[in-house]
């Protein structure tokens, strides 16, 4: 009995997973003491564990050159391991190569396609990749372009589509022959705001509905919206890896944009509190979460500032992104350099 489609038949339909059974593996992804040394002795990936459950939305955030394009390299058999172990829903990539990689769908950062084929021919192609016979390949290839909104431009050859659709074809490549999990390499790179919340749209929708999501991106904003849990690399270790609403309940600061009834001409001088006058409706106060808003509140009314609204800044992780990594980079006690990871087992 073969696998349903992943893609939707309808673009404002759910995207449903092919994998909803009742004995499907809890974990999606479990790493295990993985290294990777480059010639020259550059520790890129330092004896790293990771897990991601099954139907989980996990970023994997870090600086460049923390060691994330490495082990997703890995993952999917660009890159040559030096010890560890990957498994792909309890399938070593050792073991089982060809059957673990077909689990896993890729939507990278670049734009790896033709440029001179159509949207049809770049998906149907790639489920010919991976074996599936034409006739399926066809269903799905419709069903996934319809799912990202794509089918009417699927005899457009791919140089003439905008960057967001382009950004869309990747995603409906990688779903095409029904991978349980997809990774997704800074999907929303180069895209307008419109655009980039029109892909989160997708990508929930796709998540929704089973589909286990790993995401890398620079975009904390992004990370913050979309992602239940966050792994956190850095000089090719982990250094954070807890779920989204526990880290973010870690932050000292809570800032906060106040919409002023009347406009201000000077940044006000508010004791104890940092303050930033966006423009002269828009007022940006830093606020210690041991405080709360009230001390604020009498502060503006002792100067006769009156708030229409208020509301939390969106991007929430940064500050503590930054901080996660300063304190990192300051303990840090082993050099990139030094030392080996150990012999892989026979």
């Amino acid at each position: 009995m073969s696998r349903s489609v992943v893609c939707a038949s309808d673009p404002s339909l759910p995207l449903s997973s092919p994998h909803a059974a009742a004995n499907a593996p809890t974990k999606a992804l479990e790493i295990n003491g993985l290294y990777k040394v480059y010639s020259g002795g550059l520790k890129a990936l330092q004896g790293i564990n990771m897990e991601v459950l099954d139907g989980g939305f996990r970023a994997l955030l870090g600086p460049n050159g923390a060691g994330k394009s490495t082990t997703i390299g890995i993952m999917t058999s660009l890159v040559r391991k030096s010890a560890g172990r990957v498994r792909i829903y309890g399938i070593d990539i050792d073991h089982e190569h060809s059957r673990a990689k077909s689990l896993i769908g890729v939507a990278p950062q670049e734009i790896n396609f033709s440029q001179f084929e159509t949207s049809w021919e770049i998906v149907g192609n790639q489920a010919g990749f991976y074996g599936l016979p034409r006739d399926r390949a066809r269903r799905n290839a419709e069903r996934c372009l319809r799912a990202v909104g794509l089918w009417e431009r699927r005899r457009v050859r791919s140089r003439k589509l905008s960057g967001g659709m382009k950004r869309r074809l990747l995603i409906a490549r990688a779903m095409v022959h029904e991978p349980r999990m997809l990774i997704l390499d800074e999907p929303t790179a180069g895209v307008d705001v419109e655009l980039r919340r029109s892909l989160w749209e997708l990508l929930r929708r796709v998540n929704a509905q089973g589909i286990t999501i790993l995401l890398t991106t620079h975009n904390l904003e992004e990370a913050e919206n979309l992602c239940s849990h966050a792994t956190i690399i850095d000089q090719g270790r982990i250094i954070e890896d807890t779920s989204m609403k526990q880290l973010l309940a870690r932050r000292q600061m809570e800032i906060f944009i106040l919409d002023l009834q009347h406009p201000l001409e000077h940044p006000p001088r508010l004791p104890d509190f940092q303050s930033e006058l966006l423009d002269p409706h828009t007022l940006r106060v830093s606020v210690k979460r041991s405080r709360g808003v009230n001390p604020l509140f009498e502060v503006l009314s002792e100067r006769g500032i009156r708030v229409s609204s208020m509301r939390n800044q969106a991007n929430r992780l940064e500050e503590l992104f930054l901080s996660l990594l300063g304190g990192n980079h300051q303990h840090a006690d082993v050099p990139q350099h030094a030392g080996a990871p150990p012999t892989p087992a026979a």
